[in-house]
């Protein structure tokens, strides 16, 4: 009979470590069939690559620079998105006013959004940071606007009878109700954040991972190109592993 519970902590470390065992064994089977080390470079080659790069600070510090970005963009982004969808998903009329601005806003290409902002106050970094929230920022409006429509208005009545302070009242009674919302908003955030910084800087900034992605693309370098793309992968991996993930299951942990 199902028990309910889910694999151990071991249990999922090791189901992880298999399954990245068997794409790099996939991996280096595609390279080595291919013949072809220039265009499809085998996990040897990389990481041999990744390991100079990181030894150089090269990589180091393209790393760092995307990192600071990441966290900028995110942080403003998680800010007014969450704000603009609590009052969108609170207010029948405010969600009438900004839903046709949303639905546009989550159909603008991004490299539409990137390239118009550069045009317009230059290749500077604060251009780059506001193309990302601008291309970000609608996503985290749709899931926090479903989890203030999916507040339980009794609790709101509650509220109300007991007069409670509006302090008290966002801490003990709408915050606990979109943690889940708010977890979910921040980990499909993140992912989409620091794909949408690539692209940035790989059009106008002077350093960072994007950059360095440019350059390897003009030198046709794929084993460069592979292992920048890999090792960030891997960081914004353990990120979202040790701390996104975390938070996500205590935001849950009510259910």
């Amino acid at each position: 009979m199902y028990s309910g519970k889910g694999p151990s902590l071991a249990g999922r470390t090791i189901s992880r470590l298999l399954s990245l065992l068997g794409l790099v064994a996939l991996w280096w089977a595609a390279a080595w069939l291919g013949h072809d080390p220039g265009r499809f470079p085998g996990p040897g080659a990389v990481g041999l690559f990744a390991w100079h790069a990181l030894a150089a600070g090269e990589m180091l510090g393209a790393i760092g620079a995307t990192l600071g970005r990441v966290a900028c963009a995110f942080v403003v982004s998680m800010l007014i998105g969450t704000a603009i969808g609590m009052l969108a998903g609170r207010s029948p009329r405010a969600d009438a006013v900004i839903d046709p601005w949303l639905v546009i806003a989550l159909n603008l290409p991004v490299l539409m959004v990137v390239v118009l902002v550069y045009i317009w106050m230059g290749l500077t970094e604060a251009a780059a940071i506001l193309a990302v929230c601008i291309a970000k920022i609608p996503t985290v409006v749709v899931t926090i606007r479903e989890g203030a429509r999916a507040l339980d208005p009794a609790l709101d009545d509650l509220a109300q009878c007991f007069a409670l302070p509006p302090a008290r009242r966002w801490r003990r009674i709408i915050l606990p109700q979109m943690a889940p919302y708010l977890a979910a908003a921040a980990r499909s955030g993140l992912s989409v954040t620091w794909k949408i910084v690539l692209i940035v800087e790989l059009i106008g900034r002077p350093d960072g991972v994007g950059f360095e992605l440019n350059l390897l693309f003009q030198t046709f370098d794929v084993a460069g190109i592979i292992a920048y793309g890999l090792v960030f992968a891997l960081v914004m991996l353990g990120l979202e592993t040790l701390v996104l993930q975390k938070l996500e299951r205590r935001a849950n942990a009510w259910r």
